[in-house]
């Protein structure tokens, strides 16, 4: 192995034939001459100081990366590079302190993700889930009893209008959709092109037909969603997360659905992943289910194992990796010489 940057691989990525995820293509990636890698022997919740003292990079689906994770007097690792947008498994200030930069892949998921809204919004409109079960069980005679929701002159709210907001608006142009937006760092200027319109979120939620949830976790979205804001939402709209589960309080989601408060739902993230057996929601005929992956497909992880191997290729040969999240990092005395690795 010699003195090569090491790179250890979360083990999810591995599919039943030995193959990956993420494809060939995206493998390919890693055939540097720099660059020895490897996926971790077996699936950790944490990952571990020794991890840390072996790895130069990690390339992570789910594993978390705590204070105690880069506490080792040998750590080696550099970079923590994270299949997707989310980061809310990695302790930022404790990388940063340590001198460990954190990257995340936004160019893999902004199309894929948008594309499953859109997928879910169609779905729930048509209302496809129980549309399919009277087909299931030879109810065709009940057909006109379930209508669906035309999208022209529909609204569609977005709260979060960051990468994948934005392109959730791109892609739904063609349905002649009213749309509405949320995000405290968006100014109007901004999608202005996109005939979207700014708005507070109690606003947003009162008017729209669609509400679909775009945000990162962190202290400031962390219940966003509660019993009040399910509250403010028409009897007849719809409710999408695509974001993460703790944005909104399940709960309170549980709660709306069962009192039929609101029309539909459509969840691919929960609070406790993977969710018991015994939530309520799996037994409910008006909510459609996905198990935090409705957005993957081979576009998706072809692209997210891309760019987070190109990351640990570019810091292999000294250059600083895109997507950086802390950028502060590069002040830390690590980066004035402290490490080498290969050119």
């Amino acid at each position: 192995m010699g003195n090569k940057f090491r790179v250890g691989i979360s083990p999810e990525c591995v599919t039943a034939d030995g193959g990956t995820v993420f494809g060939e293509e995206a493998m390919k990636v890693l055939e540097d001459p720099a660059i020895d890698w490897e996926f971790f022997p077996k699936r950790e919740s944490e990952l571990t100081p020794e991890q840390a003292a072996t790895y130069d990079a990690f390339c992570l689906m789910t594993a978390k990366v705590t204070p105690r994770t880069l506490s080792g007097a040998d750590r080696k690792v550099k970079l923590v590079a994270r299949f997707g947008v989310g980061y809310d498994s990695v302790d930022v200030p404790a990388c940063t302190a340590n001198g460990v930069m954190l990257t995340i892949t936004p160019d893999g998921v902004r199309r894929p993700v948008a594309a499953s809204v859109m997928a879910y919004v169609l779905a729930l409109a048509h209302r496809m889930y129980l549309k399919d079960r009277l087909v299931r069980e030879g109810r065709w005679s009940e057909k006109g009893n379930y209508l669906g929701m035309g999208l022209m002159g529909r609204t569609l709210g977005v709260i979060g209008v960051g990468n994948i907001g934005a392109e959730i608006f791109r892609l739904v142009q063609p349905f002649d959709m009213r749309l509405l937006g949320c995000d405290p760092n968006v100014p109007q200027s901004a999608v202005d092109q996109l005939g979207v319109t700014m708005t507070d979120m109690d606003t947003l939620l009162r008017e729209s037909d669609f509400v679909s949830v775009n945000t990162l976790l962190d202290d400031n979205t962390r219940g966003l969603i509660s019993k009040r804001e399910f509250g403010l939402m028409k009897p007849s709209g719809y409710f999408i997360n695509t974001s993460r589960g703790p944005v909104v309080d399940e709960a309170a989601l549980i709660d709306t659905m069962k009192n039929q408060r609101i029309a539909g739902a459509a969840i691919d993230v929960f609070e406790e992943e993977p969710m018991s057996a015994d939530n309520p929601l799996l037994k409910m005929e008006n909510v459609i289910l996905a198990p935090h992956a409705i957005c993957h497909t081979d576009e998706c992880m072809r692209m997210l194992g891309e760019r987070a191997f190109q990351a640990a290729v570019d810091l292999a040969h000294g250059r600083t990796p895109g997507h950086l999240v802390n950028p502060e990092v590069l002040e830390h005395e690590a980066w004035a010489g402290k490490w080498n690795w290969p050119s």
